[in-house]
């Protein structure tokens, strides 16, 4: 396999090699030199890799010369259109042509009259490929004045309005001005540039003209894509747009396709072009939706989003419209509200799946609480005269308002209602999981209860004990207020549940208050409980949380008991309760090292952190213990070397009371600062402070200086009275 791929990369080499020597021996011939191009052109669209060995044989470089210097226009635009295929197939390429000598060389091709409009087109889509995607290649097509031969060539390619296609030089004329259109697109928004947004402004009231004297998908696209990419996030140039009448026109278009969009889906695929263009003039600006209240632009949205044929993305667009339309304007708010907007959004927001869809819906939900708030309010603030006109318009305006304020209050209960009924759910969704769990636990009980009972009288006894003591406490109310006290709490835990009063009492008091909490709320349910036996009714109290982790496993139970075995079966479902349903919940009497996930943790503090824990699992335990060993063998080993003393008392004990003269510190040799150094330390608290770390890196002082000798000895210099900064 890499055999044939070597040798068709082979091949390959060859036959672009053996092409660009047909090109410089046949300059006399044309046809073969077009032949060949077109030849380079078809290998580089099949191989990706051609372009960049072109380029490396120099392949590239001749084309554009030869696209230049040669004297025939079918080589010129040969010769054009290799170079835009292989810049277009490869950045490499794009990078090496994207010259300003290149573009001067386009520009007057683009200028001349002599060129044909086939070679105008070929200059074009050179300039598109080199311009899109590329910074650099959008300010030179600006430096060079290729911009503004494009601009002419916008207003006087199509001369009329009334447009031929059938003509063959019709059709020539609009193929160069589309493609002039899209080139201007990619050199103001792709990536966005500020500077050839403002200098292709100046083409707004030619392009307004366009859309009034020709409503046709020829036109109205590639000019409405000039549009919008060159207002999309400059608000001056948006501002300038509409100061030059083009909000009115696009809406003025607007009206019209809207009208069609009934009789033929390709209108209502137009008008959802135009919107997007009104989109990107007001997506900034809100404040300029008054000018679309005039001609009513949110009742014609409204009818378009009913249109059958139009998919979700453009449904999206038209609701993304209705939201900046209505999001600082009270008339479209009003408008949308009296074609019955809102229950369209409604509709919107439950049937569809669509994400953004759902957004913009909600968007245009949040725009329109404004006006039922400001409609509810608005009742009753009218003042009556005694003229019989007025107030016949009052009450009719009273009316109007107070159905529109009814059908707001239907529209704001359904969304209530939809609210009401996810809580719902939820909450019986919670309650099912509890009465199952509750339903479980119970019948374990019961079971190991049953079982406990051929123990003897004495388990017998004592279970018949606390459950009257329970039943007792419950009666007389004593138990609710007893649980507030922790030691009383302790107490009650443990004439529940003996098994488990030793790891209870080494709790902590927010387990105490959390099972008071659970207490309490259980007790609201007090006929249930009294129907339950003792044994059910503790437990329901006791295991709301799960059993901590006994750090010392000595002292646990063989697991034969039946009460400890209950204990576990317990722990696992009330533990998985918890998992799912308050997963933000952490675990009470947890290892710290487990739980401590989301700290920031160091071999100091986790060290502290275990010691500290008293509810270590068994591999943290392992960890300590190993820890503690090693240091203690650590210490042991020093002190029997005499390399390190711990405490006085201890080096008493050691030394014997003697010290011997190796055993004596060291001092350092006194070294007085020069006055290089004196001025070292002047010049570095000048520069950086009392940073005398960074003064000492930063200058060459003597061997052996510390941070604190530079400290010392600037605030010993600037003590005297004398002493000055040199």
């Amino acid at each position: 396999m890499e055999s044939e791929d070597t040798k068709k990369i082979q091949e390959m080499k060859t036959d672009l090699n053996l092409l660009l020597e047909c090109l410089k021996y046949q300059m006399d011939n044309p046809f073969s030199q077009k032949e060949a191009l077109v030849t380079i052109h078809s290998i580089c669209q099949q191989n990706s890799n051609a372009g960049v060995y072109f380029r490396e044989i120099g392949g590239l470089m001749f084309v554009k010369n030869l696209a230049k210097s040669s004297e025939h226009s079918m080589v010129k635009e040969a010769a054009l259109y290799t170079l835009g295929a292989v810049a277009e197939q490869n950045v490499y390429c794009q990078q090496s042509l994207c010259t300003s000598e290149l573009f001067e060389d386009l520009t007057w091709f683009l200028s001349n009259g002599d060129s044909n409009t086939n070679l105008k087109r070929m200059s074009v889509y050179v300039i598109l490929v080199l311009v899109s995607n590329n910074r650099t290649g959008q300010t030179l097509v600006r430096e060079t004045g290729c911009i503004t031969v494009l601009t002419q060539l916008f207003r006087t390619v199509l001369s009329k309005y009334e447009l031929n296609l059938s003509d063959t030089n019709a059709f020539q004329s609009y193929q160069l001005w589309s493609s002039v259109c899209s080139t201007l697109c990619v050199c103001v928004n792709n990536p966005q540039n500020d500077e050839n947004q403002m200098f292709c402004c100046s083409l707004f009231p030619h392009a307004n003209d366009w859309l009034i004297n020709c409503i046709k998908p020829e036109i109205i696209r590639p000019v409405c894509s000039f549009i919008g990419l060159t207002l999309a996030n400059n608000t001056y140039v948006q501002k300038y747009f509409i100061s030059v009448g083009g909000l009115d026109v696009l809406s003025q278009v607007l009206v019209q396709l809207e009208s069609d969009s009934h009789k033929t889906l390709s209108s209502a695929k137009l008008a959802v072009v135009v919107t997007k263009t009104v989109d990107a003039c007001i997506a900034d600006n809100p404040t300029f939706g008054i000018i679309l209240s005039k001609y009513q632009i949110v009742s014609k949205l409204l009818t378009l989003l009913l249109h059958e044929g139009l998919d979700s993305g453009e449904k999206f667009s038209i609701i993304l419209t209705l939201g900046h339309c209505t999001e600082d304007c009270e008339e479209n708010q009003y408008d949308l509200f009296k074609n019955n907007g809102l229950p369209l959004m409604i509709q919107a927001l439950t049937e569809s799946q669509n994400e953004e869809l759902n957004k913009a819906a909600t968007f245009v939900l949040h725009n329109c609480k404004k006006i039922t708030e400001k409609l509810s309010l608005s009742l009753g603030e009218y003042s009556f005269d005694e003229n019989e006109e007025q107030l016949k318009d009052v009450n009719m305006k009273k009316k109007n308002l107070e159905e529109y304020w009814k059908k707001a209050k239907e529209i704001l209960h359904r969304i209530e209602q939809l609210e009401r009924e996810r809580n719902e759910e939820k909450i019986q969704r919670e309650k099912d999981n509890v009465s199952s769990m509750n339903i479980n636990i119970q019948n374990t009980l019961k079971h190991l209860h049953s079982d406990s009972i051929g123990r003897g009288p004495t388990a017998e006894d004592k279970d018949k004990r606390q459950s009257r003591k329970l039943q007792s406490y419950q009666s007389h109310g004593v138990l609710s207020s007893a649980c507030t006290n922790d030691h009383q709490m302790k107490t009650l835990l443990k004439s529940a549940n003996p098994v488990n009063a030793c790891y209870r009492e080494s709790g902590q008091s927010k387990t105490l208050c959390e099972a008071n909490s659970s207490y309490n709320q259980n007790l609201h349910e007090g006929t249930t409980f009294e129907k339950k036996n003792s044994v059910s009714q503790s437990s329901d109290h006791i295991f709301k949380h799960p059993i901590p982790v006994v750090k010392n496993r000595k002292q646990q139970l063989p697991v034969t008991d039946p009460f400890t075995l209950c204990s576990d079966m317990i722990n696992k479902e009330v533990i998985s309760f918890l998992a799912t349903d308050n997963h933000s919940k952490m675990l009470k009497y947890r290892c710290s090292g487990c739980i401590a996930v989301g700290k920031s943790l160091n071999s100091r503090n986790f060290s502290k952190l275990l010691h500290s824990c008293p509810y270590q699992c068994d591999r943290h335990k392992v960890i300590v213990e190993a820890e503690d060993r090693y240091k203690s063998e650590l210490r042991k080993s020093l002190i029997c070397n005499k390399k390190i003393l711990l405490t006085p008392r201890r080096r008493r004990q050691l030394s014997g009371g003697s010290s011997t003269s190796g055993e004596i510190k060291k001092r350092r040799i006194r070294k007085n600062f020069t006055e290089e150094e004196v001025n070292y330390l002047f010049n570095g608290v000048k520069k950086m402070g009392n940073h005398w770390n960074l003064i000492l890196w930063s200058f060459p002082f003597q061997q052996g200086r510390k941070a604190v000798d530079l400290a010392h000895k600037y605030h010993k210099l600037t003590k005297r009275p004398k002493c000055a900064a040199p």
